[in-house]
């Protein structure tokens, strides 16, 4: 009895333990997340307060008169700031914005997912791992360098393009002043230099599908082809449902070194090449008003979160097993 008795007392010292113990594990689990959260809370949610910047006439701060001091004698102008998006200049800036993004939304799908498919079919690791170092290489690179490298094809005077037309005995294209190529080019560029990103991504998820579901395929006739429509593409849906719909969100910021460095600010390119965020800093160092580029940022928010919700909520009713939330 008595033996009993000790070791009931035992497990109840143990169950007294255990709190305790799972407490302080917590504790230092938790101080592992501190590094992330300062960073969450200091560069994304503490610089949301600027957005009252938007509403006001405001101007950078000096010696005299330090940011909260001219924060609060600014002038509240309401949505004065946000006129100069909706100029008569602001209608090709819109546009090119909204329908390079929709293009290259498309197209980058589309390549990602058949070179994903491609490279999984590959059955020798070296080949693999080559092709998909090669094709992630770009995704690294900055786009000045980018733009360096296309000017040593494109130089109007000794570019390797031009000098090729010249031997050639054809007319030689002034590719900086010629908006009609740009956009051909820049979707290129675009294409080459993100797809790396997207095909490990569609090629992570192509690896952690279960394998007997092509082994119930084969045994059943289904050709390679079968096997993708059939299996390959219903189990990516759902990570193409969730990058689809983060990329909807992003319908209506551009990429800024793209269309600022590669075509090397070339005036002439403008109407092909003008977009919201570089509209924004060429009118910011025109003018030197902060409010109107706050604005600007502001309303791209803003509209990209009004796409992520019409987009979740479109594959919600479609799918609510891929929808974000």
């Amino acid at each position: 009895m008595s033996t009993m008795q000790s070791k009931a007392r035992q497990a109840e010292l143990r169950m007294r333990r255990t709190p305790s113990a799972s407490r302080k594990k917590t504790f230092w689990l938790t101080t592992m997340m501190l590094p992330a959260t300062i960073w969450l809370l200091l560069i994304r949610y503490l610089p949301m307060f600027g957005i009252v910047m938007s509403f006001l006439d405001y101007r950078l701060p000096t010696r005299k008169i330090p940011f909260p001091s001219n924060l609060l004698k600014s002038t509240w102008v309401g949505l004065k700031n946000f006129q100069f998006l909706f100029t008569s200049e602001s209608v090709t800036m819109i546009r090119n914005t909204i329908g390079y993004n929709a293009l290259w939304i498309v197209l980058g799908l589309l390549i990602s997912v058949t070179f994903a498919i491609m490279m999984s079919e590959l059955t020798k690791k070296f080949l693999a791992k080559t092709y998909q170092t090669m094709m992630f290489f770009p995704y690294f690179l900055s786009w000045v360098v980018v733009s360096y490298f296309l000017f040593a094809f494109l130089d109007p005077t000794n570019g390797m393009i031009v000098r090729a037309q010249r031997a050639a005995g054809g007319d030689v294209i002034d590719w900086y002043n010629s908006p009609a190529y740009w956009p051909y080019i820049l979707t290129i560029c675009s294409i080459w230099k993100n797809t790396g990103y997207s095909t490990v991504l569609y090629l992570s998820a192509i690896t952690g599908i279960d394998r007997t579901y092509y082994e119930a395929a084969s045994v059943d006739g289904a050709t390679k082809w079968q096997q993708v429509v059939h299996v390959t593409l219903p189990q990516l849906k759902p990570m193409i449902t969730i990058l689809l719909i983060m990329n909807v969100g992003k319908i209506f910021n551009a990429d800024f070194g793209l269309f600022w460095s590669v075509p090397m600010n070339s005036a002439p390119l403008f109407p092909v090449t003008q977009v919201v965020d570089t509209y924004v800093y060429r009118a910011y160092t025109s003018t030197g008003n902060v409010g109107m580029s706050t604005a600007a940022g502001f309303l791209q928010n803003l509209v990209g979160f009004i796409c992520i919700m019409a987009a979740n909520t479109i594959v919600r009713k479609l799918d609510s097993d891929n929808s974000l939330f």
